[in-house]
């Protein structure tokens, strides 16, 4: 039982939890603006390639997935908590993953690849994957549910990777392999599942920190934070273990030999990505409630409504590349889905193209996911928790 002064704060909790997951949600679509607007032929995070501001603008929405998948666990056991019932919890679970599933088959791979080129399963498959295991999940005891998220988290990089794909190594690949391509039909499973399940199980059994005072809460969060990125300092420095990657010292000068420190592997995430990235999103949880109140009020509009903006956005930058492509070189390219040597002839990659399509975006966006949030507060119909 709480004490007096443990009385849970409901509402600055609550806004803590919308707010951050907005300021990630808002991060996220620089990415997608990026890969429609300003997609280049070497990846971001190329050190021997990619320019400072470039491979910046690329690993600071590492924070995207991770903090959503951490946050979204971390929101399940709330739902629980405030329904009562581990029974109608799983129910739901079950029902949203397999919706987000059908979601990203059928929607989100539409939009991206602009036609059926190409099947994706990423972020919101693996999302509806992890929601239907962790509807089993939530019946073990706390203790087997710590050990479980920590072991899928801190010994994925243990695993060996799959080598040539057959029929009787697919689920092994589906759990714990890097991005790979089925051809026939022609899917790119980019996002596998173990490790990502770890992390939302992991806000689960936190989740209960959300019940405490601001101050308890707080401190828990600042010592997580702080000595996960600790962690990731010493493992890091040491390169032995945590990510199949290891920085190396850069002919390009001191500041890529940074970068090459910094860059870990995101698919499938590594320990290291995610005690830098997990680790940080425990700081922004702490920070969140100090942000003046107009500031506060932007990020929180986006981040309660998520999927909603998630869907939407990813519409609008789909369509405008298409226009944009269109007019300016005569034809609809996805730029993103084609060879390098098909791109149009003059296209050449702009972060201030990017930059600019990203602010403009957001502000459009704003208006739309403002009144679907008070639609979604004062709806009553069945469909509203799916969206």
């Amino acid at each position: 039982m709480l004490k007096s002064n443990e009385i849970p704060e409901e509402y600055p909790r609550l806004q803590s939890i919308d707010l951050v997951r907005g300021l990630v949600m808002i991060i996220m679509a620089l990415d997608h603006v990026r890969e429609f607007f300003s997609y280049t032929a070497y990846r971001p995070t190329d050190v021997t390639q990619a320019s400072v501001p470039l491979f910046f603008t690329r690993w600071v929405t590492h924070l995207c997935a991770p903090t959503f998948v951490f946050l979204s666990g971390t929101s399940i056991f709330l739902y629980l908590r405030k329904i009562g019932s581990r029974k109608k919890t799983s129910v739901f679970l079950l029902t949203r993953g397999l919706w987000l599933i059908a979601v990203e088959i059928l929607l989100i791979s539409f939009i991206l690849t602009q036609g059926y080129q190409l099947t994706l399963l990423e972020v919101i498959w693996t999302i509806g994957c992890s929601m239907i295991l962790l509807a089993g999940l939530v019946w073990l005891p706390r203790w087997i549910q710590i050990t479980l998220s920590l072991a899928m988290i801190l010994g994925h990089n243990a695993l060996p990777s799959i080598g040539k794909l057959s029929a009787d190594n697919m689920l092994p690949a589906l759990l714990h392999n890097s991005p790979f391509l089925i051809r026939n039909p022609p899917v790119l499973v980019a996002y596998t599942i173990v490790p990502w399940v770890g992390v939302m199980l992991l806000g689960y059994v936190i989740g209960p920190w959300f019940t405490y005072t601001r101050q308890r809460r707080d401190y828990l969060l600042l010592r997580a934070g702080v000595s996960v990125l600790i962690l990731f300092i010493i493992l890091r420095s040491l390169n032995i273990y945590g990510d199949p990657s290891p920085w190396s010292t850069q002919v390009r000068g001191g500041i890529y030999t940074l970068l090459s420190f910094f860059n870990v592997s995101k698919s499938p995430p590594s320990l290291l990505f995610l005690c830098v990235t997990l680790g940080i999103a425990c700081l922004l949880l702490v920070l969140a409630d100090r942000i003046s109140t107009g500031i506060k009020q932007v990020f929180i509009t986006y981040g309660r409504v998520p999927f909603f903006f998630f869907i939407l956005h990813l519409a609008v930058v789909s369509f405008s590349s298409f226009i944009w492509t269109y007019i300016s070189f005569g034809k609809g390219v996805n730029l993103s889905f084609i060879s390098a040597k098909d791109w149009p002839t003059g296209y050449q990659p702009s972060l201030w193209r990017t930059y600019f399509v990203w602010l403009l975006l957001i502000v459009i966006l704003y208006l739309p996911c403002q009144w679907y949030g008070k639609y979604k507060t004062t709806s009553k119909a069945w469909w509203v928790t799916y969206v």
